[in-house]
């Protein structure tokens, strides 16, 4: 068995060695980019976040979306763009230490972070640029609140819910070549699975052999989700963390014996709402990211899929509900307002009630919804 803290420099090793197949490639060429679908590189005085591979397409989205509503003549630091740097550069798919970005304008080159905990990390240690002004302003995260993050308080963070998701197992499909894992499994076996308490499939109900279990990159805020739903703390040795989240694409998965977790959000997003990689996407289809669904099919658990049986499926809200979670948006805490959002922030982030752009507007709504995830009555709460 092996602490988590202690796969970091492991899954590095993995995915620099992994053989990986075409597919990992955002719909856009570069990020962020501006109103006119061009690259940019953020004025020091905009708005910038980083971290969650989950929310990432979403947040591009709105962030576009936002940032037209404001003409370029007003475009000032009372009225800032937002952006928001994928968790991965267009044409990866798993992690590596080489991947960097210049937040703003005047900002050092940081190494680009990847998932929940990389984006906390890097909001919590930015540097100031233009003495008022920071590089980062937010993190993206797919997972709560933990005991060691930064405390909700004075010098603190907020973490601001965005919207709700679910998670589930996923394995080969059989327009890949199948797989040998049964239709449904429960929380019981899954925890199996996972500790490697249960190594073949025939101990769960599938063929007779070997499991290959595989799980995102350490830091991921998926990551850390699923191991609340398993009650676990510790993964067992068979665990490999070579690929990418939410990504189907890499080539470890693509097996008989594999078995990985998946967004159902993410999923819906990429298989019903995005088209192929490398290809500019129709009029119909999301801005951002494409279907890297790949060899990839979501699981049942308890006998309930994941998704409806839709033309264009959703969550399915009978999914047992101890596999949904909430998606946040994690800011620097403000003594100076009532939801302790930063003023400056107030207007993209915060509450319905309090007329945030992202908990308010249809254009936001809309997209949540194409971007797979289920809008909350809940959007701009803080904990």
């Amino acid at each position: 068995m092996r602490k988590l803290s202690a796969m970091i420099a492991g899954a590095a090793a993995l995915a620099a060695t992994a053989a990986l197949v075409a597919g990992g490639v955002s719909t856009a060429s570069a990020d962020p980019i501006g109103n006119d679908g061009k690259a940019v590189v953020p004025a020091y005085f905009d708005v910038v976040g980083v971290g969650s591979n989950t929310t990432e397409y979403v947040m591009d989205q709105i962030s576009v979306d936002y940032n037209k509503t404001i003409p370029a003549s007003k475009h000032s630091a009372s009225d800032p763009y937002f952006y928001s740097y994928d968790a991965l550069p267009p044409g990866a798919n798993a992690p590596s230490t080489k991947y960097t970005i210049k937040p703003k304008a005047g900002c050092a080159t940081i190494a680009r972070p990847d998932g929940s905990t990389d984006g906390l990390n890097a909001l919590d240690t930015s540097a100031r640029v233009h003495s008022t002004y920071w590089c980062i302003d937010f993190g993206r995260s797919s997972g709560g609140r933990k005991p060691t993050n930064p405390k909700e308080g004075k010098g603190g963070v907020v973490f601001v819910a965005f919207a709700k998701d679910a998670i589930t197992w996923s394995a080969r499909s059989a327009a890949a070549g199948g797989t040998d894992a049964p239709a449904s499994l429960t929380t019981a076996q899954l925890k199996k699975i996972f500790t490697c308490a249960d190594t073949n499939w025939s101990q769960v109900g599938g063929k007779a052999a070997p499991i290959k279990v595989f799980l995102p990159q350490a830091g991921s805020g998926t990551l850390s989700t699923w191991e609340k739903f398993m009650g676990i703390t510790t993964l067992g040795a068979c665990v490999s963390q070579a690929p990418e989240e939410n990504e189907g694409t890499n080539a470890h998965l693509n097996s008989a014996n594999a078995i990985f977790i998946y967004s159902v959000g993410a999923y819906v997003a990429q298989k019903y709402h995005s088209g192929a990689c490398n290809a500019k996407p129709t009029a119909t289809e999301n801005q951002f990211g494409c279907n890297i669904t790949g060899v990839m099919a979501l699981g049942k658990i308890g006998g309930v899929a994941p998704t409806t049986t839709a033309k264009v499926p959703v969550i399915n809200p009978a999914f047992p509900s101890s596999y949904f979670r909430t998606v946040y948006n994690i800011l620097r805490w403000g003594a100076s307002t009532k939801d302790h959002i930063d003023t400056r922030l107030e207007k993209f982030f915060s509450s319905k009630a309090m007329h945030g752009y992202l908990c308010t507007s249809p254009t936001a709504t809309a997209a949540i919804k194409n971007y797979g995830f289920i809008p909350t009555p809940l959007c701009g709460s803080v904990s």
